[in-house]
This record gives C-alpha cells, structure tokens and sequence, in this order.
C-alpha cells in the first residue's frame, strides 16, 4: 500500500502540519479516519493528558475499531484515536458545549505536540487511545501554536483535518 498523508490545521491561527497514516500497525482506524475525511471540529486543549489538543466528532465508522497500536504513553507527533461513551465525559468537569448524555457516543482524534503525556484520567483511570499517525512535517510550527492555544485560549479556533 502507498503512504497516506493528512494535514491537521488550526484553521484561525494559520498553521498546518503533515502526518503519514500508519495504516501498517493501525489500518481499521485509518481507514475509518480516511473514509471520513474532511473532519474540522471546536479544538480544546487537554485538562489530564498534558500535551495534546483534539476535537470532538460524532462516530464516522460503520464499527467503531478495535484497539489497535496502543498507547498511554503518546509521543510528539502522535495521532490518536479515542471513543468515549457520553457518560464518560459527560460530567461538569469537563466543560463540553455538546450534549454528551448517557446512549451516546463521541470520537476524539487527537495530535500530541510534546513530550511527557500520560493517558490518565482522575475519573476513569487509564485511558488508551489508538495511535493511527504520526506528524512528519511541520510539527515544530504546530507546537508552537497549540503552547499559544493553552496560554491564550481556544475560542473561535478549529482543528481541522484533511487528505493531501
């Protein structure tokens, strides 16, 4: 199979990296990612895993993937893959504007910018998620922002990922 690529963008701060699919170790995931693509959703910046910002979808996948190259320990540069049941994240803890209740399901796809995260969350102990790809561009750039998205805020900003 030919590499696959993605750009994952902060669509109002103008900044984009490319990720290579790692359809060899994650390839029902990347699949499902790449049937469903453009995906471009509110980003947040992590409360527990520490480096890491993400968007919330609802399922894309006819069936949801197995977990398939896991990980707690993400690293710069990773994709990840998250499904979370509505009861899960469905707390005031959490902050979320969409209507997350008890029967529904949301997706996280997720990039991690820097070192030293840990998928552990107060509430519902370790939380693996599904490396499916991994930044090979523009990474550095990328960081950058996402520091700037914690230090001055989220609003108005979208995470946004397309083919290339």
């Amino acid at each position: 199979m030919t590499d696959r690529f993605i750009e994952v963008s902060l669509t109002k701060r103008g900044v984009q990296c490319t990720a290579r699919l790692l359809d060899d170790r994650a390839p029902l995931t990347c699949a499902a990612v790449w049937d469903a693509l453009p995906l471009g959703g509110e980003v947040y910046h992590a409360k527990y895993a520490r480096n890491e910002i993400y968007a919330l979808f609802p399922p894309f996948a006819a069936q949801e993937p197995p977990l398939e190259n896991p990980t707690i320990t993400p690293i710069p540069g990773d994709l990840c893959y998250f499904s979370f049941a509505g009861t899960e994240l469905g707390t005031r803890a959490y902050g979320y504007d969409t209507d997350l209740r008890p029967g529904t399901t949301v997706v996280d796809l997720a990039l991690f910018y820097e070192r030293n995260n840990l998928l552990l969350n107060g509430d519902v102990g370790w939380v693996p998620g599904i490396v499916w790809g991994q930044v090979i561009e523009g990474l550095d750039t990328m960081a950058e922002a996402c520091n700037d998205l914690w230090r001055s805020g989220a609003m108005g900003e979208t995470l946004s990922f397309r083919r290339t």
